[in-house]
C-alpha cells in the first residue's frame, strides 16, 4: 500500500502564491501529481509528472503553476503563483503505477480570496 502525505494548502490572495506538497511512503511510479476539485465542479488534472520526467499541465494552471520532484524525499511540490479565485478548490495528491489503481490523497483545501 502507498501512503500520500499532503501539505501547504491555506489561505492566500489573489496574485499571491502557495506551495503545496506530497510525500509518498512508495518511490516507483509511473506519474505522480496534483488534481483538483472545487464545488459543483469535476475533478480536473493540475500538473504531474511522469515516470520519464515529463510534465503535464491543466490548461488553466499553465504558466502559473509549476511542478517539482525531490527523489530522495519521495516528494513532489506544487508551485502556485499569480493564483486566482478559480483556483479555489480542494487539491488531490495522485499516484500511479501502470495497472494498478491509482493511489489518492485525502485532500488539501486551497483558498484564493481577498
Amino acid at each position: 500500500q502507498v501512503q500520500l502525505v499532503e501539505s501547504g494548502g491555506g489561505l492566500a490572495q489573489p496574485g499571491g502564491s502557495l506551495r503545496l506538497s506530497c510525500a509518498a511512503s512508495g518511490n516507483f511510479f509511473n506519474a505522480m501529481g496534483w488534481y483538483r476539485q472545487a464545488p459543483g465542479k469535476q475533478r480536473e488534472l493540475v500538473a504531474t509528472i511522469l515516470g520519464d520526467g515529463r510534465t503535464i499541465y491543466g490548461t488553466s494552471v499553465k504558466g502559473r503553476f509549476t511542478i517539482t520532484g525531490d527523489n530522495a524525499k519521495n516528494t513532489v511540490y506544487l508551485q502556485m503563483n499569480s493564483l486566482k479565485f478559480e483556483d479555489t478548490a480542494v487539491y488531490y495528491c495522485n499516484f500511479v503505477i501502470a495497472g494498478r489503481v491509482p493511489y489518492w490523497g485525502q485532500g488539501t483545501q486551497v483558498t484564493v480570496s481577498s
